[in-house]
């Protein structure tokens, strides 16, 4: 069967983060700049192979300060590593629509496996003939797995930021000639 590759279409995407603040409510953020690509064989995604890269400094939760210390070494240090990335080493369907992938993802110069769902939302053909694949992504991992260990006590007990981070994405990809 011909090799497929499929790249993503950043118009069309998204990729957020959602984390625990005070731990009363979640705070949500994006990834604004970021890339992926699948190897596949034919329109057949099992077995395929995911590369994807964000920019830490696109990270954007909508509040320029907490922004801002994000991308501060206390976080993602965004300038000694502007780069968020992920490699398959697997992608498993599961049923009709659900796979899991799992890789290795590197955070802060950290390389940690990982194991991501992801719900096949289907192919189809845009206006212009091009045809798409989506995927709706999911998953969790633990921030301080990755170096993002900072945090505050509070005084009522708990801490400010959660160690959790839950990963959601809207991800279509478009089939490449």
């Amino acid at each position: 069967m011909a090799t497929t590759k499929w790249v993503l279409d950043p118009n069309h995407s998204e990729l957020q983060f959602k984390v625990k603040h005070l731990m009363i409510t979640t705070v949500t953020g994006s990834l604004k700049i970021f890339s992926a690509s699948v190897t596949s064989d034919g329109d057949d995604f099992e077995n395929g192979e995911i590369s994807f890269e964000a920019e830490t400094a696109s990270i954007d939760t909508g509040n320029t300060d907490r922004d801002n210390h994000l991308k501060s070494a206390d976080f993602f240090d965004a300038d000694q590593f502007p780069a968020i990335s992920f490699k398959s080493s697997s992608f498993t369907k599961e049923d009709d629509d659900d796979y899991v992938i799992k890789g290795d993802l590197t955070v802060k110069g950290v390389t940690k496996p990982v194991s991501l769902k992801a719900e096949f939302g289907g192919i189809a053909t845009d206006p212009w003939g091009n045809t798409k694949a989506g995927f709706t992504l999911s998953g969790k991992i633990n921030r301080t797995d990755f170096g993002l260990s900072w945090n505050a006590a509070l005084e009522t007990g708990g801490v400010m930021v959660s160690e959790e981070v839950k990963i959601a994405g809207e991800l279509q990809f478009v089939k490449q000639a």
